[in-house]
């Protein structure tokens, strides 16, 4: 794969200029946050998480992928009849979710392991779900991140995303858009939106809002094509 290179550029769907992410610099950054994130974001996030944690564990199929797997703060909320294999670039963040397996004792957690979301070794048709919590707008490019799920998941499995998407105007969308170049820093894009992720939105069976405050959102795929 090969990997833009880092720096300011014009990025066409948003008009302004938006710092690029490569995998150096998603490493990076989150060296720097492995130590503090569940302190930091484990709070914020966990509504979201508990929201696409309960859609999984509501899914048939037990072959789960979590891509970007981070801390593992999602981990204990699997079904015990879910085997859950995470995936992360970050080999910080890893070390603290092989902590928390062996410390909560989470035997459904059948794998961890460093690896580029965007270019994974797992064989076409691996797992029934693929889920990405608050990953997408890390990587550096969503697309190929939603082409790589919809690869290692078998056709009719579903695919979960739940993340932050950018708002459309306010005082908010100002924000995102001024941090927009600090994203190499940051080690996300605060402008991501939908259509970074999904070029057509009504590939999404469905698009709700998570509780308690509707700042993250969940978007479930049906992988009903084929991979090529």
């Amino acid at each position: 794969m090969t990997i833009s290179q880092a720096g300011l550029h014009q990025a066409d769907r948003h008009g302004h200029p938006r710092a690029a992410l490569d995998a150096e610099a998603v490493r990076e950054a989150y060296r720097r946050w492995a130590g503090v994130y569940d302190e930091v974001f484990g709070a914020v996030s966990a509504a979201g998480r508990r929201r696409a944690v309960a859609a999984v564990n509501g899914l048939p199929g037990a072959r789960v992928l979590e891509v970007g797997v981070g801390t593992g703060l999602a981990l204990p909320r699997y079904a015990p009849e879910k085997r859950v294999v995470g995936i992360d670039l970050s080999r910080e963040m890893l070390l603290q979710a092989r902590k928390r397996v062996k410390r909560e004792r989470l035997r459904n957690v059948v794998g961890l392991v460093e690896m580029d979301a965007e270019a994974m070794s797992f064989r076409d048709a691996s797992f029934d779900i693929a889920v990405a919590m608050f990953t997408a707008t890390v990587v550096p490019d969503a697309r190929r991140l939603l082409s790589e799920m919809r690869r290692v998941v078998r056709p009719g499995g579903e695919l979960l995303f739940v993340n932050h998407f950018a708002a459309e105007k306010g005082v908010r969308w100002w924000a995102e858009r001024t941090l927009a170049p600090l994203s190499r820093v940051l080690g996300w894009h605060p402008d991501f939106s939908l259509g970074d992720l999904l070029e057509h939105p009504d590939a999404a069976a469905e698009i709700a809002p998570c509780p308690p405050f509707g700042l993250f959102t969940l978007v479930r795929v049906p992988n009903r094509m084929a991979f090529a």
